[in-house]
Parts: C-alpha cells; sequence; structure tokens
C-alpha cells in the first residue's frame, strides 16, 4: 500500500481517505523530524471521527504531555480530542461500535486533558485547548475551571471561557453579558454561545444584528444561526429577506434557520396527534 503524502489529504473529504490514512497519520505525528507543518496538519487529521482510535488518540496524547513538543502542536493535538470527546460522552460504551474509541481511552483523554490543564507550567496555549476540548464532554470540574478563566481579565482566557459556556450549564448570565463585549473574537463567541444554549435573553441582541447591513459576514452567519435557534418560529419573518440574498452561504444559513422552525411545527403536530 503506497503511503499517503499527508498535505493530500486536505484535499480528500474524510470518508474519502484512503485505507492508509490512520497509519500514515500516526507516522508522521510521532516523527519529530517531520517539518512541524506536517505534524500539526497530521494532529488535526487525527482528530476526524473517521480514523480516530485509542492508537490516534495516544500518539496525540503523547504530543499533548510532551514539553519538548512545539507549543502550536501540542495545542492542535489537544483541541483535535474534541470530537470524539462529545461523540462518546453522547453515544456510550454500550456498544463497542458507538465509539472510535475505548472506554478506558475515554476516561484517560479525560483525565490527562484534566491535568494539563491545571498544570500553570504548561504553556497558556496548550491549557486552553486542553479546556476547549473537555468541554465537549462535561465534568464536574469545569464550571470552576470557566469561572477562573473568564474573572481573570486575560482576553484570550475570556474567549476560551465564552466558547466553554456555550458548551456547559450554568453561565446564561455571562454569556449575555459577553455579548457586549467591544473585541470581536469575544463578541462572536457570545452569539455563537447564545445559539447553543437557545437564550431568549440574546434574542433583541442577534435580530438587530442580522438586521444591520454593516454586520460582518462572519458574525452574521451565526446571528442567522441563533435567531433559528432562539425562536425558530418567528426565524421566517426575520430570515425571509436573507433567504434571498445573492450571497450563497448567508441565503443558505437563513434557509437552514427557517427550516429549524418548521421542524419545530412538525413535532409539535406529530405530539398533538
Amino acid at each position: 500500500m503506497v503511503p499517503v503524502d499527508i498535505k493530500t489529504l486536505s484535499d480528500i473529504p474524510p470518508w474519502d481517505w484512503p485505507e492508509s490514512a490512520a497509519a500514515d497519520i500516526q507516522k508522521v505525528l510521532a516523527d519529530r523530524r517531520a517539518a512541524e507543518p506536517d505534524r500539526i496538519a497530521a494532529a488535526e487529521f487525527a482528530g476526524d471521527l473517521v480514523v480516530m482510535s485509542d492508537n490516534l488518540a495516544e500518539a496525540l496524547l503523547a504530543i499533548v504531555r510532551h514539553p519538548s513538543e512545539p507549543e502550536e502542536l501540542r495545542a492542535r493535538a489537544a483541541i483535535s480530542f474534541g470530537p470524539v470527546l462529545e461523540q462518546a460522552d453522547m453515544g456510550g460504551f454500550e456498544d463497542p461500535d458507538d465509539s472510535p474509541v475505548s472506554e478506558e481511552m475515554f476516561a484517560r483523554i479525560r483525565d490527562s486533558l484534566r491535568e494539563i490543564f491545571q498544570d500553570e507550567k504548561v504553556p497558556k496555549e496548550v491549557r486552553r485547548r486542553c479546556l476547549e476540548a473537555s468541554v465537549r464532554a462535561p465534568g464536574a470540574w469545569l464550571a470552576a475551571a470557566i469561572r477562573k478563566a473568564y474573572a481573570g481579565g486575560d482576553r484570550e482566557w475570556v474567549l476560551t471561557a465564552v466558547f466553554a459556556m456555550g458548551q456547559v450549564d450554568g453561565f446564561d448570565a455571562s454569556i449575555i453579558e459577553s455579548l457586549e463585549n467591544p473585541d470581536p473574537e469575544i463578541h462572536w463567541e457570545a452569539v455563537r454561545a447564545s445559539s447553543a444554549r437557545a437564550l431568549d435573553g440574546a434574542w433583541s441582541h442577534v435580530v438587530a444584528l442580522v438586521q444591520d447591513a454593516d454586520t460582518p459576514k462572519d458574525l452574521l452567519l451565526v446571528a442567522i444561526d441563533a435567531v433559528g435557534n432562539i425562536r425558530p418560529e418567528e426565524a421566517e419573518a426575520i430570515l425571509s429577506e436573507l433567504a434571498e440574498s445573492e450571497d450563497e452561504d448567508i441565503a443558505e444559513a437563513a434557509k437552514v434557520a427557517m427550516a429549524t422552525g418548521d421542524f419545530e411545527d412538525d413535532e409539535d403536530e406529530e405530539e398533538d396527534f
């Protein structure tokens, strides 16, 4: 079997990756002589559920743990655990085929990310990504970690905290507060978190964003999603004009958000029946 150049995987949908992809990714991860951009790409690809396994998880953990590995690589390896943590947390382990990793590895990943996050000698970027990955399978320790990150005032930690608030219960007031943050990235994360939590208190804010012609596109797209999640029954009235936008991304986002309301109506009809 001919090995795949790691760079070519970015041009192929994961479901079309060759059978050798997992082995090729692991080989690059383990090769400390390989170019750093290639190892960072391999760490990103390793997080895809198509290839994730106990072996790849072990390779990623080795990188996150190793203090002499490049900081950017360690951070990328940490955040790559997000998808498998979420999938395993939601699917459970009654059927071994439901998760790409074993229950034992799932526990190791969670414990390792927590341990690394709590070690203040670890570079901030690595610790941030450990926290961001960890919230995909929430644990009891996370609420205190998020509160500390948010209260500390460090801009990057606040950014991580607001992201995490979208995944963990108990932070609705802080999310609403963050909608007024002048930092564009924190504001974007607050809108995204409002959408994820379907916060009715954010309604007027997200509606104002979708109705403002000057709202940047990336912010507009997440605000459109929030409209559909917060009050799906009102989405069509708010988004019908945007659904006709010449910008395909905006039009598609509006149509998807409007369809959320249709789905809710269908569910109500089934329940009434």
